[in-house]
């Protein structure tokens, strides 16, 4: 099924980001996580791959796996990155073929050792344009990813927003944000949005932070800001790993309610490829 056909009947959607195991330890916890959050009975799932195009074989196996033998309805994550027009074509008559019907559009992060994204020869420089391409030959439903506290790269949020414009004209259909974490940049990133008339479904995506290596991490990696009062909450216990869980999952759960609450049209679920989490934030909403 199409997303876009879904939003008629679900008015709130929930769903949750993958990503192909690396090795087999990881894939045996990888199909125990897929069976608890299977219960759940997501909207839909989406499946990424790494950075400079890597695992993307095993994206397009897991996303079939996920849709044909599992019976999720399943987004495949498709980048910029080494993809010139004749790849992209051979990439998505593949996917078609298996009956994927949704993809997340991304110009995609750099291969590791490079600072700046360049564009593959005869292939392109932004998402906006890979989801025109897309949107001319095929007939997937499009998603985009949105930035709350603007992209990284962009001058200011109000060009990033323009740009964004441009990534829902050339045809996208719904758009999922990057991670964030306080919940009144979502609230006026819409109202900005929606005065510049893009009027398409705007998911927040979210991620519960339950460890004191996950702050980390996402300080040095997102330009998501972290409320000091959380940050010093999980540091002052990283000796404390499940009172970490908890102080995280607190948060998170109360984030989510709030947005739900004030119109957010469902929630994505940044997993890492956890169940734990998930399923107790769903369970609680």
């Amino acid at each position: 099924m199409k997303i876009s056909d879904l939003f008629l009947s679900q008015d709130k959607t929930f769903s949750f980001e993958f990503f192909p195991p690396h090795d087999e330890i990881s894939a045996v916890d990888f199909g125990i996580n897929i069976g608890r959050l299977m219960k759940l009975s997501p909207s839909f799932v989406t499946v990424t791959y790494g950075a400079g195009g890597s695992n993307q074989e095993r994206t397009f196996a897991l996303v079939d796996y996920l849709q044909n033998r599992i019976g999720l309805t399943t987004v495949a994550h498709y980048t910029c990155v080494n993809a010139t027009r004749d790849k992209i074509k051979s990439d998505l008559d593949y996917l078609m073929g298996h009956g994927i019907k949704n993809l997340m559009l991304l110009r995609g992060d750099p291969p590791k050792g490079e600072n700046e994204f360049i564009p593959p020869e005869n292939g392109f420089n932004f998402a906006s344009e890979l989801t025109a391409f897309v949107d001319e030959y095929y007939d997937f439903c499009k998603a985009g990813a949105a930035y709350v506290e603007k992209h990284p790269e962009a001058p200011s949020l109000e060009e990033d927003i323009q740009n964004l414009k441009l990534k829902v004209n050339a045809g996208a259909d719904f758009l999922i944000t990057q991670l964030f974490f306080i919940n009144s940049y979502y609230f006026d990133f819409i109202k900005k949005t929606r005065a510049a008339g893009i009027t398409c479904r705007i998911i927040p995506g979210i991620i519960p932070l339950t460890s004191y290596k996950q702050i980390e991490r996402f300080t040095k990696m997102s330009a998501a800001k972290i409320p000091a009062k959380l940050a010093s909450a999980i540091e002052s216990h990283k000796d404390q790993p499940e009172k970490m869980y908890e102080i995280g999952l607190e948060y998170t759960i109360n984030q989510c309610k709030e947005l739900l609450t004030n119109g957010a049209p469902g929630i994505h679920f940044y997993t890492l490829n956890k169940s734990r989490a998930a399923v107790e934030i769903f369970e609680s909403l």
